[in-house]
């Protein structure tokens, strides 16, 4: 299993360690950005007050958040919001919070779709033919098995992962255990605990078998398509 940008670089070469970071920095950017239109949205200004709204991964990020995706392979990212203001309250937070992982599983979507259409036109992960259709086929799984790991990791229905504010949207009684004291000092306990239990690898094995899935159906179209020309 590679971490951080070495391990990429030690499997898939420079080509895979490029593709890794741009796609973690671009996954957590688009995230943290998709919270911050959903709390606009939603009446809250708080995104622009601290002047977040911005393409800038380090604002999102941080020094220490990139660093960490070079050498472990573990990122994250912050946007700050303000849920008194949303204009549908508790309710609100089922928009704000499922933004960000609904951002992540579009862009697997969309990565897995090219990456489909990429092997129905005869792409090949070969590094021994870094031809253009090949390397975007690499690109494209990198970004899709990425996306998809993040977006359901992140909807994980504990505290502070998206899923629990999601759910906390849709049940009063978990949104009063979540904002107990005792709870959330146990916070980032809980994301080592999710990250190191091996829910992390369970959780990618399913995304990336969904996506395949999608991209052997792609594929297929794109053959027959072509076969009919």
């Amino acid at each position: 299993m590679a971490i951080g940008v070495y391990g990429y670089y030690q499997e898939l070469g420079i080509a895979g360690a490029a593709a890794f970071v741009f796609w973690g920095i671009a996954a957590v950017t688009l995230h943290e950005l998709a919270h911050g239109w959903a709390a606009i949205w939603q009446g809250d200004d708080t995104p622009r007050v601290y002047q977040r709204m911005t393409w800038n991964p380090l604002v999102h990020m941080g020094w220490l958040s990139i660093i960490m995706l070079f050498v472990a392979g573990i990122f994250w990212g912050m946007m700050p919001t303000d849920p008194s203001k949303y204009r549908w309250g508790r309710k609100g937070r089922i928009i704000v919070s499922g933004a960000g992982p609904a951002m992540n599983f579009a862009l697997a979507i969309l990565c897995w779709t090219t990456f489909g259409i990429a092997i129905g036109l005869g792409a090949k992960l070969d590094d021994s033919e870094p031809t253009t259709l090949n390397r975007l086929a690499q690109f494209a799984l990198i970004g899709g098995g990425l996306n998809g790991m993040l977006a359901l990791f992140n909807m994980l229905p504990l505290p502070p992962f998206d899923g629990a504010s999601v759910l906390a949207g849709f049940s009063r009684r978990y949104y009063v255990w979540m904002h107990n004291p005792n709870v959330q000092q146990w916070g980032f306990f809980i994301v080592m605990v999710a990250m190191f239990s091996g829910i992390l690898g369970i959780i990618g094995r399913v995304t990336t078998t969904g996506g395949i899935y999608l991209a052997t159906f792609v594929a297929g179209l794109v053959r027959a398509a072509n076969s009919g020309n």
